[in-house]
């Protein structure tokens, strides 16, 4: 594992059978993954955060640790996610995760628990409406400020790809705001922040 990953001490004494390290990494990521999977699913994301972690144990000794923890953790996140939507989305099959968005396939509606404001919720409401992959880019440069390295092996594609989603997925996302909202400084905030956070990237 790299040196400038802070989980790197309780991964690896994890993977030698130290539970009450991989307790630390449960509670460290348990409010990340709410907010992964909360504007994502209809139900069940206390399931899907044990599967998630269920499914991190079953693989911890073959993390090799060429990224961080945290980019792996998302990557399987992501990975569970699509499997419900398999199983459990109105439409059956492969889920193709670079067209339809979580509001094509779900009923849900946004957390209310996640938007504080108001401009948040329009947000939300924005996000869902953008292709999957477009969707989780966003988020996890939003919230959870993942690099560019860290993103594509979340997404599983090469670092180009997820800035080129992210430029794509910035485009879109100010469009689904003007559409949404009636206030343009509104818009235009939010728009600014998601720009700030992608230059932060590097």
């Amino acid at each position: 594992m790299g040196p400038d990953d802070p989980d790197a001490a309780a991964v690896t004494a994890w993977r030698a059978g130290d539970q009450a390290a991989g307790k630390s990494l449960f509670a460290k990521y348990f409010e990340p993954l709410v907010l992964f999977f909360r504007n994502k699913v209809d139900e069940g994301v206390d399931d899907l955060i044990q599967q998630t972690f269920l499914a991190i144990l079953g693989s911890i000794d073959r993390f090799r640790g060429d990224a961080p923890f945290r980019s792996y953790l998302f990557a399987i996140a992501r990975n569970e996610l699509l499997g419900y939507y398999r199983k459990h989305g109105r439409r059956a099959g492969d889920v193709d995760v670079t067209e339809i968005s979580v509001a094509a396939m779900s009923s849900a509606q946004p957390s209310r628990l996640l938007a504080r404001h108001h401009e948040h919720q329009l947000l939300l409401d924005a996000l869902r409406t953008l292709p999957l992959d477009l969707q989780i880019a966003l988020e996890l440069v939003y919230w959870e400020d993942l690099s560019g390295p860290e993103l594509a092996v979340a997404l599983g594609v090469p670092e180009g790809t997820v800035r080129s989603r992210l430029r794509r997925g910035k485009e879109m996302l100010a469009e689904r705001l003007t559409e949404l909202s009636a206030d343009p400084a509104t818009v235009d905030e939010s728009v600014r922040e998601i720009d700030r956070r992608i230059a932060a990237l590097g």
